[in-house]
């Protein structure tokens, strides 16, 4: 594995430096049934704070990703590219083969420490989950966030995990000193869909039930309606049902995105298709005939029908100018004092 070959994203340093070395990684395999056939592989990383090419699409700058490789298996997730850097298989290696940056928490806190640092936005769960499955035996987030919080540098997280909930009070308590955004990824609700493309994931469901504890708890969780998939999710009965679910959540937010295939996810995505939908190939490939996202068309026609319908259930896409803060607890009202109206659910927006 080419592990010495991997240079740090960070400005500040050196281009020729490595990632990580070959010495650092520690391979182990956990015969328990939630990682049966995966395989972790440790690492000391020398950076954490990733900045975002500046021919990327993505509305911030920075990342943090704790995780390479992803046990959501989705089929058509974009990172399976960044495991050939690795000399790691794009396909049943990147759902398998997870790295784990160990030190990610006081990476993060002395790079939150430097005077080099301006708390800029910081985006997480952009490239792989950040709460997948590996993140429940090595507890990297609440590290993270508790770094976050004590410099109340802002940031937003997006997930198909339920783990998140496990960080909920240290959510609040970052909230409270800076802006952060939550959001949860739903592309769809057909649950024989789910199964196979996304097949490590929570169900849509319980993934909206996030959405559910959260507005309970009077913070704001938009919904990244993410992928639409072409011919498998996109009739006006299937979208109807998703956004339907969604506001049904309490979602403050939806925002559809249609699938793209970069390279890397395009060829497993394919591969996919042919297994499953024989008959659609020919149509991707037209549809996808110039490149990794769909037509302007489509994309557009997909992004009016979501936001009709959201507007029809009193929803709608994220938006600047938001509320995004929660507000501190209220004091006890005194006994015999009539009850205060409830707060209203506060928005975390994701970008």
């Amino acid at each position: 594995m080419r592990w010495e070959n991997l240079s740090p994203d960070s400005e500040h340093s050196r281009a020729d430096a490595a990632l990580f070395g070959a010495e650092a990684v520690t391979t182990r395999t956990f015969d328990t049934p939630e990682f049966r056939g995966i395989t972790f592989h440790e690492i000391r990383a020398r950076s954490i704070v990733n900045r975002v090419p500046g021919a990327s699409r993505m509305p911030f700058e920075w990342t943090v990703n704790p995780y390479r490789g992803c046990s959501h298996a989705c089929v058509y997730c974009f990172a399976r590219k960044t495991h050939g850097y690795l000399d790691l298989d794009t396909g049943l290696g990147f759902d398998s083969q997870i790295v784990v940056k160990t030190n990610a928490p006081e990476l993060l806190r002395h790079r939150l420490a430097s005077r080099s640092w301006r708390g800029e936005h910081i985006a997480m769960g952009t490239n792989v989950d950040c709460y997948q499955r590996a993140e429940g035996r090595y507890r990297l987030m609440p590290g993270i966030l508790a770094a976050l919080r004590d410099h109340a540098n802002p940031f937003s997280i997006l997930t198909k995990g339920t783990l998140i909930l496990r960080d909920l009070p240290l959510l609040r308590q970052a909230a409270e000193v800076t802006d952060v955004g939550v959001s949860v990824s739903v592309g769809f609700t057909d649950e024989e869909l789910w199964r196979t493309v996304e097949p490590g994931t929570p169900a849509p469901e319980r993934r909206l039930e996030v959405v559910r504890t959260f507005a309970g708890h009077g913070i704001g969780c938009g919904v990244l309606m993410a992928p639409v998939i072409p011919f498998l999710s996109d009739r006006p009965e299937q979208l109807r049902a998703a956004v339907r679910a969604v506001a049904a959540s309490g979602a403050t937010s939806v925002t559809p995105l249609v699938l793209h295939l970069r390279p890397g996810a395009r060829e497993w995505f394919m591969s996919w298709l042919g297994r499953h939908h024989p008959h659609l190939v020919d149509r991707y490939l037209r549809l996808y005939a110039d490149g990794a996202y769909a037509p302007k068309w489509y994309q557009r026609r997909v992004t009016r029908q979501v936001h009709e319908l959201a507007r029809e259930y009193g929803i709608g896409p994220a938006g600047p100018g938001m509320p995004r803060r929660i507000r501190a607890a209220e004091p006890a009202e005194p006994v015999g004092s009539s009850p205060a109206e409830p707060a209203e659910p506060t928005q975390l927006t994701l970008l």
